[in-house]
């Protein structure tokens, strides 16, 4: 047999439908409203970062079990095309003119190690044209010198390609150039390929805007197993599960992305690397 519910006489009074200007209103809303208050800040979590209930306390990632993988000084440990590549101010400068043209796409690669599960944070400024961090990739000496295919994570002054999970000459058509999650989307990539959008992280043209335009920029890069996410400037941007066996990269180098195209200058700086290794449980 169900419970009584007993309604005290406040709340009858105001649950009651009222007359006015002969119109019959309904004043369920207000009445709770006034009859049963309800303290919504208690049911609010803290403030971010503070403790309380079943929140504990947070606080902003650090670098903790980062190495650097640039001196700022030399190009040790890297190799690219000189013509191109250079050290100034404690950065990595590169830069094409009227008279050096970058007839197809060039990369400066890390050969401190081949990268699995890892994580990259670093910074950039770019004044035209593209980029991108190249990883998990592979050299391809068939087509030239320094020329990379894998993961990127891309970088243009547009905007339009910025924060995409990029394929170089992989499963795409033509050179095999191909986006496999764009700005704003969590993509699972399948056999076909086939490209299946999970979820969405927000408006890509909205996204747009956490970019420093012709300014310094932070890019955070983690890559573990299938999983492959993206951020600029703390702000998630893209996120692809590479489930396509037949095309996904466990294992490459690193490279940063000298692009064809009118003359233009990148920097990098503060390139910190951390090794993801699974800990025997």
């Amino acid at each position: 047999m169900a419970a009584m519910i007993k309604i005290s006489p406040l709340r009858q009074f105001v649950m009651r439908p009222v007359i006015a200007n002969g119109t019959r209103l309904l004043t369920l809303a207000v009445a709770l409203a006034v009859a049963l208050p309800v303290s919504i800040a208690g049911q609010q979590p803290p403030p971010p970062g503070k403790a309380g209930g079943v929140f504990p306390a947070t606080q902003p990632d650090d670098m903790e079990g980062f190495v650097s993988i640039f001196d700022g000084k030399t190009l040790n440990g890297w190799d690219g095309d000189p013509n191109f590549w250079r050290i100034e101010n404690g950065e990595i400068v590169g830069e094409t003119t009227p008279e050096k043209v970058m007839k197809q796409n060039s990369f400066l690669i890390w050969r401190g190690e081949k990268v699995r599960d890892f994580e990259l944070k670093l910074e950039f400024r770019l004044n035209g044209t593209n980029s991108g961090v190249q990883y998990r990739s592979e050299e391809l000496p068939a087509v030239g010198k320094w020329v990379l295919k894998g993961y990127q994570a891309d970088i243009d002054f547009g905007g339009l390609y910025t924060g995409n999970v990029h394929d170089e000459r992989g499963r795409g058509p033509g050179e095999g150039h191909a986006v496999l999650s764009r700005r704003g989307q969590v993509t699972r990539v399948v056999a076909g390929p086939n490209y299946k959008v999970v979820g969405n992280i927000g408006d890509p043209t909205m996204l747009r805007g956490v970019l420093n335009v012709n300014n310094w920029n932070r890019y955070h890069i983690i890559a573990r197993g299938p999983v492959l996410m993206q951020f600029i400037n703390d702000q998630l941007m893209a996120v692809a599960i590479d489930e396509d066996a037949k095309n996904f990269d466990a294992e490459g180098l690193i490279g940063l992305q000298m692009h064809t195209g009118p003359p233009f200058k990148l920097q990098y700086r503060n390139l910190m690397y951390r090794k993801i290794e699974e800990k025997p449980r």
